[in-house]
């Protein structure tokens, strides 16, 4: 027999795992060789290839325990197999039906499978390492001795998330392993244009990271290394980096070809297959033999062609409205707590940190995190003291990692835990914009995988900080499906909309006007209580017109309207997705006329869609035409005029008697 590409050695592993092993990889690589031909077929509309990687998944995924969350990308078939995912729900959902993880609403792997503590990916390759590390810290706040490993390419390792994903898990000591498969390739770019240190392994130094270089095709290298360094991280928590150098033998999805390859280079990496390599390394040595091999590719074969013919007698999806409505968010059936008789007199800002400590009191599972949180309270102090009664393990000081932290947030979801993932600043959350609007927000829809966090969002101008720490950017979520959106306007409403965001299973962007935090205080009911979330609020009755408004807007409104001496219904939205159109619209029937006021600049305001929604069902009661007040189309302006002029309430009262006298 000529000599191997790949140098094995066995050591004292029982033939019984060196068998498993062969077989792990032999699967993924015939139910891929079946897809391609279905693809060409058209009976599956892409595929994207591990062929010739099959080591790394398998290796690595065996190494791990089945309760071990693992974070696969879209070549890492062999780990959904070697977890013994069903091939038939694995073939629908290629093919978009309905006993797909996904019931057709995403492709390829872009899914979870909790039964098999499997967490797929997005397109964006770099948050599920921040998922990970997030799983990770819930098995160091469980006390549990268990590891999370993820994979991404070498393309991936250019994306910010991986860096600021391996920066907090080094800074934490979270038990998870990053593996890089270093194929080459990204896409057509080739490794030298992607990075210019000698080894992406050597980036694992500047994190202060342990970190190894394996051969990627060598699957009792891979399994060995990751099988040691497991049962390592689990006595001493720890992130670890490995890079597996392989080699992507297809393209980056079958209609990319490999042109761009040297046919030199494509002929040294087959001579390498991590299959047919171990193959004759186990002939030799006598742990399996033709017959063998024969028999069990017979088999693998029956279960692909019956998995694949049960498959093709399910329908294809047909569309169903309510479903797809039904399934953004987990289901919560919300039960009002009734506010104690009791209060205190308490500022907007003493109101949601009261709010905050009866919530970590009632879940025991909750974890604060954000900048400066824990021993200096946060920059607006809302949580000074947390860490002397809860600790800080619950109440985390964070890197400036905005994007990490609230991928964290989504990984500790999926253990079962709740999170409030403080932006410091709401304009700060620009960097952390994918995981909230393409993680948290689509998870539940995709795959069943509810998001338990709460994102706090100080903002709102009126403070003369300028454009970067005054901005009111809830529109830019209120077109995302799949987001809860809070923005009280008063104490009593912040304590009580807070406490059922984290009752909430759903991800909820929670808005907390800065100029509000230390200017307005009121009577606050003691203890635990809660407000549902959609319902709005009628702030005053009146005859004249309909103000409808939400946070600063609340008061610009209260204020104009009692130096004007106008009668109005102004009605407090409190939640902008869901909205209560049903207020709107008995208020509208009303006064027949109406007044849409928000901090927010004008264009691309949530004021639009409100006008949109009433001249669509309301046109027939309105005495004058929707108007909407809205700040300037500017960015936020510092200097003290330029702010009060560019802030809506400058134009109020002017609006407030034009629509008056129409």
């Amino acid at each position: 027999m000529a000599k191997l590409a790949i140098q094995y050695d066995a050591g004292r592993m029982s033939k019984k795992i060196q068998k498993e092993l062969y077989l792990n990889m032999l699967r993924p690589r015939m139910i891929e060789e079946k897809m391609l031909i279905l693809l060409r077929q058209g009976k599956i509309s892409k595929w994207f290839s591990g062929i010739g990687q099959e080591a790394i998944s398998v290796g690595c995924t065996m190494a791990m325990e089945d309760s071990e969350t693992v974070f696969p990308m879209h070549r890492n078939l062999g780990v959904f197999t070697t977890r013994k995912v069903p091939l038939f729900n694995l073939f629908c959902q290629w093919q978009g039906k309905m006993p797909g993880f996904t019931k057709g609403r995403d492709r390829s792997f872009h899914f979870g499978a909790p039964d098999y503590n499997i967490v797929g990916m997005i397109s964006h390759l770099g948050p599920q390492l921040s998922l990970s590390a997030g799983v990770g810290l819930s098995h160091l706040l469980k006390k549990e001795n268990n590891v999370s490993l993820s994979f991404t390419g070498e393309g991936g390792t250019s994306e910010g998330e991986f860096h600021e994903a391996l920066n907090v898990a080094a800074v934490w000591n979270l038990p998870a392993i990053f593996v890089i498969e270093n194929n080459g390739y990204g896409l057509s770019t080739p490794a030298k244009e992607q990075y210019a240190c000698e080894n992406l392994a050597d980036r694992g130094v500047g994190y202060g990271m342990e970190s190894h270089i394996i051969d990627g095709n060598n699957i009792l290298e891979v399994y060995n290394t990751i099988d040691k360094i497991a049962k390592s991280i689990r006595k001493k928590p720890r992130p670890v980096l490995i890079e597996c150098q392989t080699f992507r033998m297809r393209g980056h999805e079958e209609a990319s070809g490999t042109k761009y390859v040297p046919k030199k280079l494509m002929q040294e990496w087959a001579a390498k297959d991590p299959i047919e390599n171990y193959e004759k390394f186990l002939l030799k040595n006598n742990v399996i033999n033709e017959e063998w091999i024969a028999n069990h590719r017979a088999q693998i074969k029956q279960e692909i062609n019956d998995a694949l013919n049960e498959a093709a007698t399910v329908q294809a999806r047909v569309g169903d409205r309510e479903m797809e409505i039904k399934d953004l968010f987990m289901s919560h059936d919300f039960k009002r707590t009734v506010p104690s008789k009791k209060s205190t007199d308490l500022r907007m800002i003493d109101a949601i940190s009261d709010g905050f400590k009866e919530g970590m009191r009632k879940f025991d599972n909750l974890v604060l995190m954000g900048q400066d949180i824990a021993e200096y309270g946060g920059v607006f102090k809302i949580t000074d003291g947390f860490v002397k009664e809860f600790g800080k393990a619950r109440v985390r000081n964070t890197p400036l990692c905005e994007s990490a932290i609230l991928g964290i947030g989504v990984g500790l979801s999926i253990r079962g835990m709740k999170s409030m993932v403080e932006m410091q600043f709401g304009d700060f959350v620009t960097c952390g914009f994918n995981q909230i609007v393409n993680n948290a927000a689509k998870l539940h829809y995709r795959w069943g995988q509810n998001v338990d966090m709460v994102v706090r969002m100080p903002c709102g101008g009126g403070v003369g900080a300028g454009p970067f720490h005054s901005q009111t950017n809830e529109a830019w979520f209120f077109h995302t499906p799949g987001l809860k959106i809070v923005y009280p306007s008063s104490p009593s409403d912040a304590k009580g909309l807070l406490l059922a965001a984290l009752e909430d299973p759903n991800p909820v962007l929670f808005f907390e006007h800065k100029a509000l935090y230390r200017n307005l205080s009121e009577k606050v009911p003691t203890g635990y209580y809660t407000e549902e979330i959609g319902k709005a609020k009628l702030v005053t009755e009146g005859e004249q017109l309909t103000i409808v408004t939400y946070g600063m807007g609340v008061l610009w409104a209260k204020a104009s309207c009692e130096s004007m001496g106008v009668d109005a219904d102004i009605i407090d939205l409190r939640s902008l997705a869901p909205i209560d159109y049903s207020a709107i619209e008995k208020s509208i029937k009303k006064t027949n006329k109406v007044l849409i006021l928000h901090e927010d600049n004008m264009t691309g305001g949530i004021g639009g869609e409100l006008s949109a929604y009433i001249s669509e069902h309301l046109f027939e009661h309105l005495d004058g035409p929707v108007v909407r007040c809205a700040s300037m189309d500017t960015p936020f302006p510092f200097a003290g005029n330029l702010e009060k002029e560019y802030l809506a309430s400058f134009d109020l009262e002017n609006k407030l008697n034009n629509l008056l006298s129409y």
